[in-house]
């Protein structure tokens, strides 16, 4: 399995990490996409167009919001958007992950005061129903091979790989998600198993804040796993049982710049800027544009280390273009499209101090190029990530990305993969994310 050892981004691991990533992408042979000298897997999402939408209206905007000041929580909630698109698609990612949740699905107290926070007002009798009878299909998914459902050891994690904005006006977006899930126990034989699914998302702009007016869910785009990937036993999912880790939680707070406001001096901050820095990793524009790659690390590592990482990740981007075939528009010649996309599943803090953190991200890619040649299909790569960061100017910046073992769930049962040329839907900027 890649990535065994803790790597530092430095000049002296430069090389190195080049030959890492050029492996993992394929340079010498086929595989998933992996980023730079932080090691980071990449990937991408997203699925079926629904109908209906709010109009496509020009954007209502507010200052930009600090994370960890705009976005709070609220019974297990997380509260407080700003009035924009990527506050939409922030609300909607963090309905859905805490919808998806162990909490949620296994709590009936606990997912009716969850409910009556991202509700509507007019919604939230119909939302609590709907809630229930999503926990009632799904619980069973959490049992693995055991007897009973255990809600202390079951594993129930999404990751938001794609977002797009289907309507969006001053009161009310739509909003078009691809995910991939977790679902399982870390007790018993049974390894818990992934799937993917479109859920389409309608807000409603309502007391200063994105409530939920409905939601719907479909299978989405089938990534099969890496191939160089095995999966885990039960036992080794126990770190992301609910008492051990935490979602993610994303706010879509951005500064003028198009990257990620300062974050909060605390604890919930550096696990936010975490979070932020492998997703950042993982867009196609780290590869294609070198502008905005030069941008990105300026705003997300730290001084110490910026010059070795950019001079690093400047050869591991023309490696993966010139291998792929791929130009500065993203297309290759044929007009396959490079598909690239990091999701944070789960979140663990390993330190913390005032000046100091490291923190273990649960990570899910897809990479890989849309088009006709099957062999280039995107795949999806599980791997643990330790993120270290410095507070430094006013937020937390980056040190090191270091992978480590991967953890691996099940495929998808009973679903094939999708056809390489569909993932050509969830390509480009307009599907990104909102960062934490």
């Amino acid at each position: 399995m890649p990535f065994r050892s803790r790597r530092n981004v430095s000049s002296s691991k430069a090389s190195g990490a080049r030959r890492s990533s050029a492996k993992l992408w394929g340079i010498a042979a086929g595989g998933a996409a992996v980023v730079t000298a932080a090691g980071v897997v990449v990937s991408l999402t997203t699925g079926t167009p629904p109908a209906a939408a709010p109009s496509a209206s020009a954007p209502a905007h507010s200052a930009p919001q600090a994370s960890g000041e705009g976005v709070r929580e609220l019974n297990g909630v997380p509260v407080g958007y700003s009035h924009t698109r990527s506050g939409a698609k922030a609300a909607a990612a963090n309905y859905v992950m805490v919808a998806g949740s162990s909490r949620f699905l296994t709590d009936e107290d606990a997912r009716h005061r969850s409910v009556a926070v991202m509700a509507a007002k007019d919604m939230a009798g119909a939302a609590a129903k709907k809630a229930d009878q999503a926990a009632k299909d799904a619980v069973g998914s959490l049992r693995g091979d055991t007897s009973k459902v255990s809600a202390e050891k079951a594993i129930a994690r999404t990751g938001v790989l794609s977002a797009h904005v289907l309507g969006f006006d001053a009161h009310g977006a739509m909003v078009r998600l691809w995910t991939t899930t977790v679902r399982g126990s870390a007790a018993g034989h049974a390894t818990p198993k992934t799937g993917f699914q479109s859920v389409t998302v309608t807000l409603t702009w309502e007391s200063n804040d994105w409530k939920l007016k409905d939601s719907s869910a479909s299978t989405g785009l089938v990534a099969p796993i890496d191939v160089r990937q095995a999966s885990n036993v039960p036992g080794d999912f126990s770190d992301y049982v609910p008492a051990a880790a935490e979602d993610p939680v994303l706010s879509g707070a951005e500064d003028r710049s198009g990257f990620p406001a300062p974050y909060g001096h605390d604890e919930r901050g550096a696990r936010a800027a975490a979070v932020s820095a492998t997703m950042l990793y993982g867009d196609p524009r780290f590869f294609t544009n070198e502008d905005w790659r030069h941008r990105m690390l300026s705003a997300t590592a730290a001084s110490s280390v910026l010059h070795s990482v950019t001079s690093d990740t400047d050869s591991t981007a023309r490696l993966v273009m010139e291998n792929r075939g791929v130009g500065a528009d993203g297309t290759t010649a044929d007009g396959s499209e490079l598909i690239t996309r990091t999701a944070a599943l789960a979140t663990r803090s390993i330190s913390y101090s005032d000046q100091a953190a490291s923190v273990e991200l649960w990570t899910a890619s897809v990479g890989g190029v849309a088009g006709k040649d099957e062999t280039q299909r995107p795949q999806v790569a599980f791997l643990r990530m330790t993120v270290d960061l410095v507070w430094e100017d006013g937020t937390w910046k980056t040190t090191a990305v270091t992978p480590s073992e991967p953890l691996v769930p099940s495929p998808p049962a009973m679903q094939e993969a999708a056809p390489a040329d569909s993932f050509a839907d969830v390509g480009g900027a307009s599907n990104a994310p909102a960062t934490a």
